[in-house]
């Protein structure tokens, strides 16, 4: 009975070891996975583009020499997450022009989508449409969703010599504003 005992504890205790060592593994895997987005794009220039915004008005990456970029692209015009982030990215704005950064938005959606969006959230800085998914693609960011595609939510930052520094490919909706201001004011003071 003792022997039994035992060997049911033993199995119990490989058995939890085993599942730590696999969720240990997966996690690495995530973070390695993260580690290898991130070093693909930091230290490289960032692609040059050519959209309209909301108001049909364009915007070319050469136009902002000499100012922080923040290029964040979001699945959808009107979504809850979507919705959020552009309230945050709202709010932080004054703070963004404070730190020679400018805030591009960018999804699939095409101009007239946007006008919607921008006007309903009273946004103050530029939405990109890229409904030809001309930079999502060079950014490799193009998710298909069935018979649709959207860009996935993820962010770059761009330096004022137009190299990107930081690549955000996990992004908190609630936080990701607040989280670029802080890493453009640490990179100011270097």
């Amino acid at each position: 009975m003792k022997i039994l005992k035992s060997l049911q504890i033993s199995l119990i205790a490989i058995s939890l070891l085993s599942s730590f060592t696999v969720t240990t593994h997966a996690e690495s895997a995530i973070l390695s996975s993260q580690n290898h987005d991130q070093k693909q794009w930091v230290g490289k220039p960032a692609p040059v583009f050519k959209l309209q915004d909301q108001n049909a008005k364009w915007h070319e990456l050469k136009q902002y020499q000499g100012k922080w970029v923040v290029l964040y692209f979001y699945p959808k015009d009107n979504s809850p997450g979507c919705t959020q982030e552009a309230n945050q990215f709202k709010s932080l704005y004054p703070q963004f022009i404070k730190n020679n950064a400018v805030v591009l938005g960018v999804s699939l959606d095409d101009v007239k989508s946007h006008q919607k969006f921008s006007a309903k959230l009273g946004l103050p800085f530029p939405i990109l449409a890229d409904s030809n998914h001309q930079l999502a693609n060079q950014f490799g960011i193009v998710r298909n969703l069935g018979i649709t595609k959207i860009a996935k939510r993820e962010s770059f930052l761009i330096d004022p010599q137009g190299t990107i520094v930081y690549h955000y490919s996990s992004v908190n909706t609630q936080t990701h504003a607040a989280q670029v201001l802080a890493d453009i004011q640490k990179l100011n003071r270097k």
